[in-house]
């Protein structure tokens, strides 16, 4: 079996979490989903597990983090395109995200923040690696 990331956040609305994350370009799996969880794809080997607040409680035992106002991680998802990064960043700012910094230009990357409705943050970025500094 290949090797696989599952990233476990806590949401307050499954449902607006899960259509957020439609948003960004995740898919559903159903077979993982219930009404407590719902099981974000993202490739063949990295997912997003959203839990209530209370299934997430079952794994733990030290209280959820409020991710609205402090960061208990950043999460990165790298992209094809700037237009790519950018469609997705609209996307997820239709969908209710909210954009927390200005986009940064490294040169040989760009970046954009988006948090979700619990403040989780992603950065969603695209990296050019024909014009990373050599020095």
């Amino acid at each position: 079996m290949a090797k696989q990331v599952f990233i476990n956040l806590a949401v307050s609305n499954l449902q607006k979490s899960m259509d957020f994350y439609l948003a960004l370009g995740f898919t559903n799996n159903p077979q993982f989903s219930d009404d407590t969880a719902k099981c974000m794809v993202w490739s063949e080997s990295i997912y997003v597990m959203l839990l209530s607040h209370e299934k997430f409680s079952s794994f733990i035992t030290k209280p959820i983090a409020d991710t609205k106002s402090n960061v208990a991680a950043l999460f990165a998802l790298s992209m094809e395109s700037v237009d790519e990064l950018n469609t997705t960043m609209n996307n997820g700012l239709k969908a209710g995200g909210t954009e927390p910094s200005e986009m940064k230009d490294y040169g040989f990357m760009q970046q954009r923040n988006i948090e979700d409705f619990d403040g989780h943050t992603w950065e969603i970025f695209y990296m050019d690696m024909s014009k990373m500094p050599t020095e």
